[in-house]
């Protein structure tokens, strides 16, 4: 499949190879955005899966209005909702270990660096957990997946301007729950 079969207005046909290579093209996306919704590796890992066995399973329904991205983004949007809803979710205290913030180092990465990013990360997602569910899932949307507002708007079912007032206010919000500094003065 190539690329112009993945554009707004096309409706793809894919066999396996095809569907390969647009797992390989948009995975790591879903993935960490299931990440960014759950909180959980393992989790993400295994909505990143059943996301893209629910796209296989209904490319039939993809209308090719949209961006295959957008439409993929949607699927994980709805069911990382979904699992975030679901009984077990909500009764299963999870034992993963936290290697969530866990990075691969590069070579030039010192551990002071290495130590510095993991700790930002943690406090980007705890301030993100502090916000409202749709504050949070926009400015994902926007920051980690550098989606367009009329690409938001798609995912969301809203319109442009609603998504850029919306953003407007979370990310006030989240600058005003960020922490500015991790540590205490003595």
């Amino acid at each position: 499949m190539d690329s112009e079969n993945t554009s707004a207005g096309a409706r793809p046909h894919w066999d396996s190879d095809a569907f390969g290579g647009l797992y390989e093209q948009h995975s790591r996306c879903i993935y960490y955005l299931a990440l960014r919704l759950l909180g959980n590796p393992t989790q993400a890992e295994d909505a990143t899966h059943d996301v893209f066995l629910k796209a296989f399973r209904k490319i039939g329904q993809f209308r090719g209005d949209s961006d295959i991205r957008t439409w993929l983004y949607r699927i994980a949007i709805n069911h990382c909702q979904n699992m975030l809803t679901a009984w077990h979710r909500r009764n299963i205290v999870s034992n993963a270990d936290e290697s969530l913030w866990e990075t691969t180092p590069h070579r030039s990465d010192s551990p002071f660096r290495i130590l510095e990013t993991k700790e930002l990360g943690e406090r980007i997602q705890t301030t993100l957990d502090k916000l409202p569910e749709e504050y949070r899932l926009l400015l994902l949307l926007v920051a980690n997946e550098k989606l367009t507002y009329e690409e938001i708007g798609e995912v969301t079912h809203q319109t442009a301007d609603a998504i850029r007032g919306k953003l407007h206010r979370a990310r006030k919000a989240f600058a005003a729950a960020f922490p500015k500094s991790t540590t205490t003065q003595s």
